[in-house]
């Protein structure tokens, strides 16, 4: 069903993706998020603070949706006209910084295992500190008042 045939009352029975879906189908080209948001705003009759609100909800809702891709030249289009040459590779850009965000996390994990190896090093020698400390005197806070 075109869009221009569709009433108000049908558009809001149909959620933003798919009225997005609808709209690139028509238009044969790919549209920037802004306008394909403010396209949904008018359809709707919905009021212009709505852009401003939830233009990041929507950008969200087109990113994790498997019928659009996101083009180099900042526009989303319908995945099933391109071949994925002309995806933004963000997905590759995520695993990168994921794999060295877990790198820096097994570096990190790998200098506590050898604090702690250090510290479990330090209790073999418990009898050399015990000998060093035979002389010592406790004296408690009575005592010390009474010295003061």
């Amino acid at each position: 069903m075109s869009l221009k045939k569709m009433t108000k009352e049908d558009l809001e029975l149909l959620s933003n993706k798919d009225i997005t879906n609808l709209i690139l189908e028509e238009s044969k080209k790919s549209i920037n998020t802004a306008d394909l948001f403010k396209r949904i705003i008018e359809l709707l009759e919905l009021p212009s603070s709505t852009f401003e609100n939830k233009i990041g909800d929507y950008y969200t809702a087109l990113a994790t949706d498997k019928r659009f891709i996101l083009l180099e030249d900042g526009t989303w289009d319908l995945r099933s006209r391109h071949t994925s040459d002309k995806v933004v590779k963000i997905a590759e850009e995520d695993e990168e910084d994921e794999e060295e965000q877990n790198e820096e996390q097994e570096e990190q994990d790998e200098d506590l295992l050898e604090d702690s190896y250090d510290d479990a090093e330090d209790e073999d020698y418990d009898e050399d500190t015990n000998e060093e400390l035979k002389d010592l005197v406790v004296i408690d806070e009575d005592e010390l008042e009474l010295e003061q």
